[in-house]
């Protein structure tokens, strides 16, 4: 689904990410974790073509991101749902709308019922009117997963999404990850927090990546 091969990345100070090669195939769930600093939302941003390798080859569904026109960049970003961690929304628009907006940008106008299923999936039926101001930090991170997936993607990153959430919500927003797994969905969740990866390894088969000495490595089964 997506494959590295020894790519490098940095933003002028030598490189962030030097010589990364792995493969995230479909249907897997995958952790990773590193440092502040150590270029977690670098590498999700190279999964969706946010940034371009500086050296290697990163390729996305088959396809080498160098060589993809703007409509197929388009088209696979359609397919990646993207959860960050500093979610913003259309303050002005209703929380239906702002979850909606995926859909609106690709000129593709939501199904009322689908959009009301989504909204209850996400334990949040009672605030499709509501504006985003109103809403708390762990209703805002699951509104966004909600956005995130309403294109149905095959894949959803996720850049700390419980790194601002208490315990139990961040327990509730991996719930719904992992049903998104059992879905067939691929995640990849980049995270310092090792409570959750050890809850999330209870009930899936997650395997945890780890930033280290500029690249990422395979975690050991020890966390």
């Amino acid at each position: 689904m997506i494959a590295f091969r020894n790519v490098t990345h940095g933003y002028g100070d030598g490189p962030l990410l030097s010589d990364v090669s792995l493969t995230l195939p479909p249907g897997s769930f995958h952790f990773l974790t590193g440092p502040s600093g150590a270029g977690k939302s670098t590498f999700l941003k190279l999964c969706y073509r946010e940034l371009m390798p500086i050296a290697g080859t990163v390729e996305i569904f088959g396809q080498d991101v160098s060589h993809m026109s703007r409509d197929a960049v388009a088209m696979a970003r359609r397919k990646i749902g993207v959860v960050h961690q500093d979610c913003q929304f259309l303050d002005h628009l209703p929380l239906a709308d702002n979850v909606a907006l995926p859909l609106t940008v690709a000129g593709r106008e939501a199904n009322p019922e689908e959009l009301k299923e989504l909204l209850a999936w996400v334990g949040l039926s009672g605030h499709a009117r509501a504006r985003p101001p109103s809403l708390s930090g762990g209703e805002r991170q699951r509104a966004a997963l909600a956005r995130a997936v309403i294109t149905a993607p095959e894949m959803v990153l996720a850049d700390e999404p419980t790194g601002n959430l208490d315990w139990d919500m961040s327990q509730r927003l991996l719930t719904l990850l992992v049903e998104l797994n059992r879905m067939g969905k691929t995640i990849l969740i980049a995270t310092h927090d090792m409570n959750l990866i050890r809850t999330a390894k209870s009930q899936v088969a997650a395997r945890v990546l780890r930033i280290r000495d500029r690249t990422v490595q395979h975690a050991g089964a020890d966390l």
